[in-house]
């Protein structure tokens, strides 16, 4: 098993922390409104004609003209048609660098042509979908059961959502409990059961419009990091039904935006076997981008069900699938027949040919190139580079990495909580959020300008299709930005 992993050095979590903690209480620091109206009247109005003319015309058809969450940007959304290793061009043929990755799957880099050409063949033998048995489910599968110590079985689903959904399920069969209890802030796909404590810790349901508050019922978030808040909930659960599962992201909620000891997880486990409940790893992000063994296999880990997205369809649609331990697996098994209760779940487009095909040769070439470590190598030279830049222009700013997903915060936005013990702060952490929120979007627009795309404006995702070059040219951009940053009058 490859235990070669993308994080050569595990962060300062107290120090990150605490320059988190300092960048909320400061004045924020942002692009300054006459350079954002430069970017926007001589970039974005001219050199991406083609794209508002595009969007414009999309929001008559697409409730706020685009499909995807990350697609939006700041003042309207690029159209983009072209994709290749570390690069991304828009309708208009500007190229910009790829630090979004699709939202993290693409560890290759975009459109990699040995997956390319295996799809291709797939799709002129068979096509893309049949609803029958192809060799590629069991190619995948047994891939990911071999690389990940724990996923004896394996069942592909639609979307990183659908497995989250499928977990939780099992988890219920499995225990005969009710109680689930995800790490808040944690992003667990947008189910109506999990889209609680997203975003930031202590949210609950705020969040979650439109889903109605019973449902939440069985669902519970500690905070981030503390293993003390966890056993309280475990403890309290036990006299009423007790927990069925603790689900996590395993590198922190969002990806890591907050971080978590590296031990903490270890305690999780702990906790877990303690009072019979079963441990639920997300690894929709870090699966295959930490380690072929996963965030597990780094944190020395044995969970009881791990949740896969994004990579195991190599960039392809259908990208979701859950895999664990023998005997809970056994709640998933398909088919007309067999005994005993089964958790429903389905998708006339799961495990589909062409996504196992493609998620089976990323893997595969995943593991032959070394990309996991080269990318980490890349995003450790950028996160070096962007303290300096940091340093250099005395900027408030935090950058990190978990290997190769970076982290730049500019306003903290993620970093905030919401304390229910104290109500009267809540109004307080609601408006700067907001406020912040808006500045991101303004960074963003001016990484975008300068030929970067970043997930929000504050997250990065690293390939192996970058090399030094690239990088030490990303930053010659980050610092045509972050010469421009300074203090916005009037915002606290």
């Amino acid at each position: 098993m490859d235990r070669t992993f993308s994080i050569s050095q595990y962060p300062d979590v107290k120090a990150v922390t605490n320059q988190l903690d300092r960048l909320i209480q400061l004045p924020i620091y942002s692009i300054k409104p006459e350079v954002l109206k430069r970017y926007e009247e001589e970039y974005f109005a001219v050199k991406c004609a083609r794209s508002k003319e595009m969007i414009d015309e999309a929001v008559d058809i697409i409730p706020g003209g685009v499909q995807h969450n990350l697609a939006f940007n700041h003042p309207f959304p690029l159209v983009f048609t072209k994709a290749e290793g570390a690069y991304l061009y828009d309708i208009d043929g500007n190229r910009y660098y790829d630090f979004l990755q699709a939202g993290g799957p693409t560890v290759l880099g975009s459109n990699p042509v040995e997956v390319r050409e295996k799809v291709i063949e797939l799709l002129n033998n068979c096509g893309p979908s049949t609803g029958l048995f192809h060799e590629y489910e069991y190619k995948l599968g047994r891939k990911i059961a071999d690389s990940i110590e724990s996923v004896d079985m394996f069942r592909m689903l639609g979307s990183g959502t659908e497995a989250c959904m499928a977990a939780i399920r099992v988890a219920r069969l499995a225990t005969k409990h009710k109680n689930i209890i995800k790490m808040g802030g944690a992003y667990h796909g947008w189910s109506d059961q999990l889209a609680y404590g997203i975003r930031i810790p202590g949210s609950k349901w705020t969040q979650a419009h439109g889903v109605p508050r019973y449902v939440f019922k069985h669902t519970q978030e500690f905070f981030p990091n503390d293993l003390n808040d966890l056993e309280r909930k475990l403890r309290f659960n036990k006299l009423r039904g007790g927990t069925a599962a603790v689900m996590i992201e395993p590198v922190g909620p969002e990806s890591g935006t907050r971080l978590v000891d590296y031990e903490f997880n270890k305690g999780v486990e702990q906790l877990c076997r303690k009072y019979g409940a079963l441990l639920i790893f997300d690894e929709v992000v870090t699966a295959f981008r930490i380690g072929m063994s996963g965030a597990q296999g780094y944190y020395g880990v044995s969970p009881d069900l791990t949740v896969f997205g994004k990579v195991v369809a190599g960039g392809y649609p259908a990208a979701g699938g859950l895999g664990g331990k023998r005997e809970y697996m056994k709640y998933l098994g398909a088919g007309i027949g067999g005994g005993g209760k089964k958790a429903m779940v389905g998708g006339t487009m799961a495990a589909n040919p062409l996504s196992c095909v493609a998620g089976y040769y990323t893997l595969c070439e995943i593991e032959r190139t070394g990309a996991i470590e080269k990318s980490g190598q890349m995003a450790d030279r950028l996160v070096a580079g962007l303290q300096q830049l940091i340093a250099k222009y005395n900027l408030p700013f935090v950058a990190f990495n978990q290997g190769s997903i970076c982290h730049l915060e500019t306003v903290g936005t993620m970093h905030f909580a919401i304390n229910w013990a104290k109500p009267w702060q809540i109004p307080h952490v609601l408006k700067e959020t907001s406020k912040r929120k808006r500045e991101m979007e303004h960074m963003g627009a001016a990484y975008m300008a300068e030929g970067i795309v970043t997930l929000a404006g504050s997250r990065m995702y690293t390939s192996g299709a970058y090399t030094n070059e690239m990088i030490d040219d990303a930053l010659i951009r980050f610092d045509r930005v972050f010469a421009n940053v300074a203090e916005l009058q009037g915002q606290q």
